[in-house]
């Protein structure tokens, strides 16, 4: 049995408190209205209230079947990652054969390995069952989408209502792929351990501060914002 160095162990604490420290900020702390979540939330309930004006609603439904296969396709990428760590964890000895051979002592012992690339599973395990709920959620937008008669109006309240419902099922949606695409992110961070709890802890610091920024400073929360924040992404050419 191998013992969990202190290290490793402020390694793992950090990186679960980045983790959480992450999703605190950009969905439940006061700021989070700030962030291109809440900004692309605003849109999924203006597009519903906008279908409601449209004789014909292919185009809705073209947006909701694109989302749909996004979330499939990650989805699917999730299940062939958690097969790449089964076949890791029955490779273990060859690895760290092979790290002894290059001299690389953090891959060097087998049963730390086979920690860290059952931890990555769990990750991506995780990964899976967000992207696979979220699939279901934007299926169910689909269908309460589908029985907003066509001849309806804004007045009618069954009509509104049942936009309101199938906005907030995609916001759902959208926020469950979003915490699926946060674990797969912080699974690139979590391949740091690899090369040792500091390197760990650094890789972790970088996906964090990626993240962040993407949420509150990019130039694409820039471009969904109402006012003329667009036309200052024209002139400078953002992209």
């Amino acid at each position: 049995m191998f013992q969990i160095q202190l290290p490793n162990i402020l390694a793992i604490s950090f990186f679960i408190f980045a983790w959480c420290l992450y999703g605190w900020l950009a969905y439940k702390s006061p700021w989070s209205k700030h962030t291109l979540s809440h900004a692309m939330d605003a849109h999924r309930y203006r597009w519903m209230q906008a279908m409601l004006k449209r004789d014909v609603r292919i185009a809705d439904t073209n947006i909701a079947s694109g989302l749909q296969q996004g979330t499939a396709f990650f989805a699917s990428a999730s299940l062939l990652a958690i097969g790449g760590t089964v076949t890791l964890l029955s490779a273990m000895d060859e690895v760290s054969a092979l790290a002894e051979t290059l001299n690389l002592p953090f891959l060097a012992d087998p049963l730390q390995n086979e920690a860290k690339t059952f931890g990555l599973m769990v990750i991506l395990a995780y990964a899976f069952f967000k992207f696979g709920w979220a699939y279901r959620l934007f299926n169910y937008t689909t269908i309460v989408m589908g029985s907003i008669p066509d001849d309806c109006h804004e007045e009618d309240e069954e009509a509104v209502g049942a936009s309101l419902r199938a906005a907030r099922l995609a916001t759902l949606a959208g926020r469950h792929f979003s915490n699926g695409q946060q674990a797969l992110f912080f699974a690139v961070g979590y391949l740091g351990w690899y090369a040792g709890p500091f390197f760990f802890i650094a890789t972790t610091l970088m996906v964090t501060l990626v993240l962040l920024r993407r949420q509150f400073f990019s130039q694409a929360r820039k471009a969904v914002l109402p006012g003329p924040n667009a036309q200052d992404l024209v002139n400078s050419g953002a992209r």
